[in-house]
C-alpha cells in the first residue's frame, strides 16, 4: 500500500506556515537570534523562538488563548491548518492523531503555572486527552515520545498503521517549547554553542535550541500537494545502538543499520537517493558519528544537509519539520543549503550542501539519531 503525504503545516521562528519557512530558508534567512538572560536563562544564548504575539493573536481567532498553553496553541493551530489543506476527515473513525514531543508541556511545573491549568495536563497523556477534545476525535491520540528522533519515528509508525489496515489517514504533529528547564539542561551539557550553530563545519562548538512545531498527514489516499507531483513514504526504519544515556555512537554503526532497513524496505540501494536530510545537530560527537554512518552506507558522494542553522534544535518537532522541508524540497527542485557550514570538519567525507540550487530531485533520506542510541531513517519519493 503506498503512504501519500496530503498536507502539512510549520510553525516556527521563521513563520506560521510552510510556505513562509520554505521561503525563508531558500533565502537563506535564519530565526535564531540572541536572547538576553531573562525568563529562560540569566545568561545569554542564541535560540529560535516561536513569536509568542503573534501566536496569541492568531489563535485568538479560533478559541480563547487563556484555556490552552503556549505549546497546545501551536499544535492546534497546526494542525487545524494542515487538516483544512489535506481535506481529511480527523473525526473519522478511520483517522488517527499521533503527538510526537520530548517534553510536552513541561513549563506547568513552574511555580507560577501550576496552578493555572489542571494538573494531568502536564502529563503527555493528559495534553493528548486534550488535544483529543478540541478536535472531537474518534480515537485517543499515538504519543510518540522517543528523544529527538520522535517527530521522524512517528511518521514511519504512521505509515505502518495505514499499511497495516488499521487507519485510512494520520496527521502527525509534533512540537516543543523552550523553557528554563529545557535550557538550563542543554547548558548542563556544556552543548550549547555561543553563536548560531554551524553544522559539519570545523568551527563548530555546539547546538542552537528552538521551538517549533509542524503537523504532517499521511493518507492512504493519492492527493497532490501542489503542481502535477505527489510525494509519498516509501521506507523507513529505526534501530538503536545502546551507546549510552546521551552521547552518541562513535562508531555509526546504529544509525547505518537504520539506513540499511530504510533502504530495503523501500527496494532501493544508495544510488537511488537524491539527497540526504541530516540530523546535524552541530555538537562534535553527533556530526562526526552522521559522517561515519553516511560512509558505512556508501553515501559519502550523496549531497547532504542540515536545517539547524534556519531554526535550531526543535527536538521532538525537528524530524517532522525536517521532513516536510524535505518534501517540498523534492516538490520545488531545490536543494537548501547547510546554514553556517563553511569548512569541513568531520570524521569521515560527505557532500554537505554548501549552497542552495535548482535540481531534479525523487528521493530523499531523511535521518535522525538521539539521546539513548535511538536512530531512525525514512525516506520520502515523488510519484
Amino acid at each position: 500500500m503506498k503512504i501519500y503525504i496530503t498536507g502539512d503545516n510549520i510553525i516556527s521562528s521563521l513563520g506560521f506556515t510552510t510556505e513562509e519557512n520554505m521561503d525563508c530558508m531558500v533565502k537563506g534567512i535564519t530565526g535564531i537570534q540572541k536572547i538576553d538572560g531573562g525568563y529562560l536563562s540569566p545568561e545569554s544564548f542564541p535560540a529560535a523562538l516561536v513569536d509568542t504575539k503573534k501566536l496569541t493573536g492568531i489563535f485568538g481567532n479560533i478559541a480563547n488563548p487563556t484555556d490552552f498553553t503556549r505549546l497546545e496553541q501551536m499544535m492546534i493551530l497546526s494542525v487545524k491548518q494542515a487538516v483544512e489543506t489535506s481535506k481529511i476527515d480527523l473525526q473519522n473513525p478511520r483517522s488517527l492523531l499521533i503527538i510526537s514531543t520530548t517534553k510536552g508541556n513541561v513549563d506547568l511545573l513552574e511555580k507560577e503555572k501550576i496552578t493555572v491549568f489542571p494538573a494531568n495536563r502536564v502529563y503527555l497523556w493528559g495534553l493528548a486527552d486534550l488535544i483529543k477534545t478540541y478536535f472531537n476525535l474518534s480515537n485517543s491520540p499515538l504519543v510518540v515520545s522517543n528523544a529527538c528522533i520522535s517527530g521522524l519515528l512517528a511518521i514511519e509508525v504512521g505509515a505502518r498503521l495505514i499499511r497495516s489496515g488499521q487507519y485510512d489517514d494520520v496527521a502527525l504533529v509534533g512540537a516543543d517549547i523552550l523553557t528554563p528547564f529545557v535550557v538550563s539542561g542543554f547548558q548542563s551539557f556544556k552543548s550549547l554553542s555561543p553563536e548560531p550553530c554551524k553544522p559539519y563545519d570545523a568551527s563548530r562548538e555546539g547546538l542552537s535550541l528552538g521551538e517549533a512545531c509542524a503537523t504532517i498527514i499521511l493518507s492512504s489516499q493519492k492527493k497532490l500537494l501542489e503542481g502535477q507531483r505527489a510525494v509519498e513514504v516509501t521506507g523507513g526504519a529505526s534501530s538503536n545502538d545502546a551507546n549510552h544515556i546521551s552521547g552518541p555512537s562513535r562508531t555509526g554503526d546504529g544509525l547505518f543499520i537504520a539506513i540499511k532497513h530504510a533502504l530495503s524496505s523501500a527496494n532501493m540501494v544508495t544510488g537511488n537517493i537524491d539527497f540526504i536530510c541530516a540530523h546535524g545537530t552541530a555538537t562534535p560527537y553527533n556530526d562526526d558519528m552522521e559522517s561515519k554512518a553516511v560512509n558505512l552506507a556508501g553515501m559519502e558522494e550523496v549531497p547532504l544537509n542540515s536545517l539547524k542553522g534556519y531554526i535550531g534544535h526543535t527536538l521532538g518537532a525537528a524530524g517532522a519539520i525536517e521532513s516536510i522541508i524535505s518534501i517540498h524540497s523534492i516538490l520545488k527542485g531545490k536543494l537548501i543549503k547547510t546554514l553556517g557550514f563553511q569548512t569541513p570538519g568531520v570524521a569521515e567525507k560527505i557532500n554537505v550542501i554548501s549552497e542552495t540550487r535548482e535540481c531534479e530531485l525523487n528521493n530523499c533520506l531523511k535521518v535522525a539519531s538521539g539521546f539513548g542510541g535511538c536512530n531512525a531513517a525514512v525516506i520520502f519519493s515523488a510519484v
